[in-house]
Order: C-alpha cells, then sequence, then structure tokens
C-alpha cells in the first residue's frame, strides 16, 4: 500500500517536471464554470497550487495510514483495512487531479471541466463501493450527532449511502460527460446535494424511529 500509494503520489511531481519547460509566463490557475482560464498567475503561482494539493494528499494518505493511534476510543482499528484503501483511493484521484489541471496549464484549448467533474464523479463512486466496510470512528464516512450515538444507525445509514454514493457517482460522472458544461455543472452540483442531503437525514429519521425515549 506505501509504495503504491509513494508512486501515485509522485506521478504528478515528475509530471509537472516534465512540463515546466513548456509553462507560458501567465499560467492558467483559475477556471470559469465552462472550463476555460479566467484566471493567470506566474508560474511561481502555478507551482503553489501544485504544492498545495501534492501536500493534502499525503496528509490525507498519513491521517489514514495512522488514525489507530490517534483514535481516542480505538474504533478504526477494526476497519484498517477498509481505510487503507480509501487512502490509496483518494491519493489515486488526487493525482489525477494535479496532472489534469498541469495539462491544462499547458494545453489551454483543453476544457479542463470536462475531466475534473468526471474525475469527482468516480470519486464518489469509489467511496460509495467501501462504504458500507467503514466502520463507526469520528474521521471518516457519514459522521451525525445520530450515526455516533448508535451503531444500528451508522450501519444502516452507511448500506444506504453506500449504494447512493456508487450509483450516483456513476450517474454524475456519465451526466457531465454528455451535457453541455453549463448544464453538466448544474446537473453535478445538484446531485451532489442529494448525495449529500439524504445520509443525513435519513440518520436523523432511522434513529428517531428506533430510540422513541430520545424525541426531546
Amino acid at each position: 500500500m506505501d509504495i503504491a500509494a509513494m508512486i501515485l503520489w509522485l506521478l504528478p511531481i515528475v509530471y509537472v517536471a516534465s512540463i515546466y519547460s513548456s509553462l507560458p509566463a501567465s499560467v492558467p490557475v483559475h477556471f470559469d464554470i465552462d472550463g476555460r482560464p479566467n484566471g493567470y498567475g506566474s508560474k511561481g503561482d502555478f507551482l503553489g497550487t501544485q504544492g498545495i494539493l501534492i501536500i493534502m494528499s499525503a496528509f490525507v494518505y498519513l491521517l489514514m495510514k495512522f488514525l489507530p493511534a490517534i483514535d481516542p476510543k480505538k474504533y478504526v482499528k477494526y476497519g484498517e483495512a477498509t481505510f487503507q484503501k480509501l487512502a490509496l483511493g483518494i491519493v489515486f484521484f488526487m493525482a489525477a487531479l494535479d496532472i489534469a489541471i498541469a495539462y491544462a496549464a499547458v494545453h489551454q484549448s483543453f476544457e479542463v471541466g470536462k475531466l475534473l467533474l468526471p474525475i469527482i464523479g468516480l470519486l464518489f463512486a469509489f467511496i460509495g463501493n467501501i462504504m458500507n466496510s467503514i466502520k463507526p470512528n469520528y474521521f471518516a464516512g457519514v459522521r451525525t450527532p445520530w450515526t455516533l450515538e448508535d451503531p444500528d444507525t451508522w450501519r444502516s445509514t452507511h448500506r444506504l449511502a453506500s449504494k447512493l454514493w456508487f450509483f450516483g457517482g456513476i450517474g454524475l460522472t456519465i451526466a457531465v460527460l454528455l451535457l453541455p458544461n453549463k448544464a453538466g455543472m448544474t446537473v453535478f452540483l445538484s446531485i451532489v446535494g442529494i448525495l449529500v442531503l439524504i445520509p443525513v437525514i435519513y440518520s436523523y429519521l432511522y434513529y428517531k424511529k428506533h430510540h422513541p425515549s430520545n424525541q426531546n
């Protein structure tokens, strides 16, 4: 896992180094809703953005790796393998995002949104695929007051969220690939809102249904 994560983490660094000499003096650092550049900066600004993404990727991986040591209630140790898969997946998707942004900086006619949004959709599907295996914890998953309070609420909520995020992520990916940019962005934001809100609402309703004595 660590070797695979290191290779994935290094890929955007190697790619950025290989294209650095090809970067224009004014590099796109911000893109509009159509995926076209609408903000520019220096090469230093571009490297700073890439550096932040790369550091975030490493931080998330190390956080997931050492969760068992910092989890105050030691729940994470019962699902350690799931957290390792999640960490590796996040490093993979962060590397893909880094490379897509760097590619768009050199090829400015490339509509970066057509790649970034599907990548995020696939990330939702990936997380959904393993969400049902996430044990109760304070760091990852649908962490509402009701799921953290009751293991049954946690399990039921994550069974729902697992299916919802997997199929929602696949549908999101297909939608943003097929639709025009503005319509795709509208559908993207709508689906993400649904994927986030439904598990939260469900966890509340499930908890209240099975714990009527805690209605107040």
